[in-house]
C-alpha cells in the first residue's frame, strides 16, 4: 500500500509523524511517500535552504526542537554569531550549528552536480524516517511575497516581518520553467491514498500545486485524496497562514478552505475533507467529517491519520 502526503512544514511534519505511527501499528509494510514544498528555499550565505524538508526530516528523526517547534534539538548558534560579526546572511535569521551541517552537506552535494531529489536522498538515509522525503521540484522556485514598495522573499517577510506587513500578492520565482521531479509524479501516481497535510493552503500546498504537471497528476490519479484543514473555529492551527488567505481573498475558516480547494468532482482537488469538531456544522462543498485535529502528542496525531484513511475509504 502507498500512502502519498502533500505537506508544507512544521505542521505537514507532524501529521505525517502520526501518519507514520498508525502505519507502524496497522500497516508496517505500507510505503509512506511525502511529497514537500521547496517554495520556502533559498540561498543564504553561500548555502541552500530548504526549511520544510528540513522539518519534515527531523520530526520524523526525532531530532526537532518541539519547543521552538523548528530546527534541532540541543543546537548551539556559535557560527551564526560569528557570521553576523562578519556581516555575512540575516542577523533575524538564525541557524544553529547542528542545523548548519545540514545545509553544507546539501550545498555540496548540489555543487557536485546532483540534483536536490539526489541530495535529499543522500541527507536523509542517514536518518530512520519511515518515510521517502521527496522535494516536488529539483527546479529553483522561490516565494516571494508582494508588499507595498517591492517584493521580499518568503522567508523575509515570514520570519524577520511576522507577517505584518500587508500582503498584496504572491509570486513562485521560476514556477513557469519549473519541472516536477518523476518521484513526486510517481508518488501521486501509483498512490493507494493521497492526503494533503494540514499546512499553509497558500504557500506550503498552494506552491506545489502550482508546480507544472502536479495538479494533472492528482486529477488523473486513482488514489482518493483527502484532506486535513489547517483551520480550526476560524484560526490558524499554527503560524500565519491567515495573512496568506487573507492576502488572496479567502476568509479564514475551514468551510472557505475547502472551497478554496474546491472538490475533484467539480474540477477542484479534495474527494474528502476532514474537519474539527467544532467547524461540524458550517457548510462544505467536498464530502466532510469532523473529527478532533488538535495534534497534541503522538497519539492524537496518529488517530487523524487513521481518521484521514477512513475517510478515504468512504
Amino acid at each position: 500500500m502507498i500512502i502519498t502526503i502533500l505537506s508544507g512544514g512544521v505542521g505537514g511534519a507532524r501529521f505525517a509523524r502520526g501518519v507514520r505511527e498508525h502505519l507502524r501499528r496497522t500497516n508496517p509494510s505500507a510505503d509512506l511517500r511525502i511529497v514537500v514544498n521547496t517554495g520556502d528555499d533559498m540561498w543564504l550565505a553561500g548555502l541552500r535552504i530548504t526549511p520544510d524538508l528540513d522539518s519534515v526530516m527531523y520530526t520524523l528523526a526525532g531530532a526537532n526542537d518541539e519547543v521552538r517547534g523548528w530546527g534541532r534539538i540541543g543546537e548551539t548558534e556559535r557560527v551564526s554569531a560569528e557570521l553576523n560579526e562578519y556581516g555575512v546572511g540575516w542577523p533575524w535569521f538564525t541557524l544553529g550549528d547542528l542545523d548548519l551541517g545540514t545545509h553544507i552537506a546539501r550545498t555540496s552535494f548540489l555543487r557536485e552536480g546532483q540534483t536536490l531529489s539526489e541530495a535529499t536522498a543522500r541527507i536523509t538515509s542517514r536518518w530512520e524516517l519511515g518515510a521517502t522525503l521527496i522535494p516536488v521540484t529539483d527546479s529553483e522556485v522561490e516565494t516571494h511575497v508582494v508588499v507595498e514598495g517591492g517584493e521580499l522573499h518568503f522567508q523575509e517577510w515570514w520570519t524577520r516581518h511576522r507577517a505584518a506587513l500587508p500582503a498584496l500578492g504572491f509570486v513562485q520565482r521560476g514556477v513557469e520553467g519549473s519541472v516536477a521531479t518523476d518521484a513526486a509524479l510517481a508518488a501521486i501516481r501509483d498512490a493507494d491514498v493521497v492526503l494533503v497535510a494540514p499546512s499553509n493552503p497558500v504557500v506550503s500546498i498552494g506552491t506545489i500545486l502550482d508546480i507544472p504537471g502536479i495538479r494533472e497528476a492528482l486529477g488523473s490519479t486513482a488514489a482518493p485524496i483527502v484532506g486535513v484543514s489547517p483551520i480550526i473555529g476560524g484560526a490558524v492551527v499554527r503560524g500565519m497562514a491567515d495573512a496568506c488567505l487573507t492576502a488572496i481573498g479567502v476568509e479564514t475558516s475551514a468551510s472557505a478552505v475547502a472551497a478554496h480547494y474546491g472538490a475533484r468532482s467539480d474540477g477542484g482537488l479534495l474527494d474528502a475533507w476532514l474537519v474539527d469538531t467544532v467547524d461540524a456544522e458550517a457548510q462544505y462543498v467536498i464530502p466532510t467529517t469532523a473529527v478532533p485535529l488538535w495534534m497534541r502528542d503522538l497519539e492524537t496525531s496518529a488517530q487523524l491519520a487513521a481518521d484521514a484513511l477512513a475517510a478515504s475509504r468512504r
